[in-house]
């Protein structure tokens, strides 16, 4: 990767401020979850995790119907006792989410590779080899966490969007823990920043998989449903930088380890200066990807809220 100016976001840095009485649950909480995953063998945390999502199904049933409306909406013709197993999976995967993170932040890179399984990385090599920047489209997986710190302990490092958190020791833990292995963070609203890190040859993580409202967003196939409410940040980032475009994933396979797959570029195809064709493109991709392992996607965000039509309620589908 070559070498990138000064992020505009500043690292959080450690300071006495951080250990203020207010702070100790984050720390206690997180420091629990370090031993937790760094003592317990790696088969047993896949169980713990699997067990902390069913009983999140016990106690989110708000979230339960989120996601098996989802479904509904998504495969139409889905049998009810198939969307029903799709959505205790999806829990089971919401549970080891967590177990997930903790792994990404507090493993050493010794052991986390024993996790990668590298399925095809090597259209990102070719574009590293010939200093082309990348946007990376990945989609909300449950395991998000892990399939950036893979890219990155592979030698594919990039930079993440990133919401600073509004408790300062959550915050800095946070960033700590997402920037492993030479993945870096920039501030979500940082816009400029993204395109520059592309066309200075570096890889951008981007997520255009979920309903981020009607902001600079068209509303186009996804699924079954015709008028999915889809970001145009990919036609705006991928113009502006003159960047290669590679869907990717990371999704955990029966075995318990993680495929890491860098597709083909898609962007000599990529109807850029057409938003709406161009959402409609990508979200051809995103369902390719999803459909690898789809009870390891993100099912409870109500991706179908926005309506095309303003007079209409948003969230109206799940009523």
């Amino acid at each position: 990767m070559s070498k990138d100016s000064k992020d505009k976001y500043e690292a959080p840095k450690f300071s006495l401020a951080l250990l203020h009485p207010k702070s100790w649950g984050v720390w206690l909480g997180f420091g629990f979850l370090a031993l937790v995953v760094n003592i317990l063998p790696y088969s047993i945390l896949l169980k713990l995790g699997r067990g902390l999502g069913q009983l999140g199904m016990r106690f989110g049933k708000k979230r339960v119907h989120v996601a098996k409306r989802n479904i509904e909406l998504a495969f139409p013709d889905k049998p009810t006792e198939e969307i029903d197993e799709w959505v205790e999976d999806n829990f089971k995967n919401t549970g080891l989410a967590l177990i997930e993170t903790g792994i990404t932040w507090f493993w050493p890179t010794w052991r986390f590779k024993r996790l990668i399984v590298a399925k095809d990385i090597s259209v990102l090599e070719k574009h590293r080899e010939n200093n082309k920047g990348v946007l990376l489209c990945c989609v909300h997986a449950l395991n998000l966490e892990i399939t950036a710190r893979a890219f990155a302990v592979l030698g594919l490092a990039g930079h993440g969007a990133f919401r600073p958190h509004n408790n300062p020791a959550y915050n800095f833990i946070q960033y700590w823990g997402r920037t492993h292995n030479g993945n870096k963070l920039i501030d979500r609203k940082d816009l400029k920043q993204m395109i520059r890190v592309m066309r200075q040859g570096g890889r951008l993580f981007y997520l255009p998989d979920h309903d981020y409202g009607r902001n600079k967003s068209e509303f186009v196939p996804f699924f079954a449903i015709e008028d999915a409410c889809t970001t145009t940040g990919t036609s705006i980032l991928a113009y502006t930088s003159k960047c290669a475009i590679v869907p990717g994933s990371g999704f955990r396979n029966d075995e318990g380890k993680y495929e890491i797959i860098a597709d083909q570029s898609i962007e000599a195809d990529y109807p850029q200066k057409d938003e709406k064709a161009a959402a409609a493109y990508m979200n051809g991709f995103v369902e390719e990807v999803i459909l690898r392992a789809p009870t390891q996607w993100m099912w409870l965000h109500k991706r179908y809220k926005t309506m095309e039509d303003p007079s209409v309620e948003k969230g109206i589908r799940y009523k």
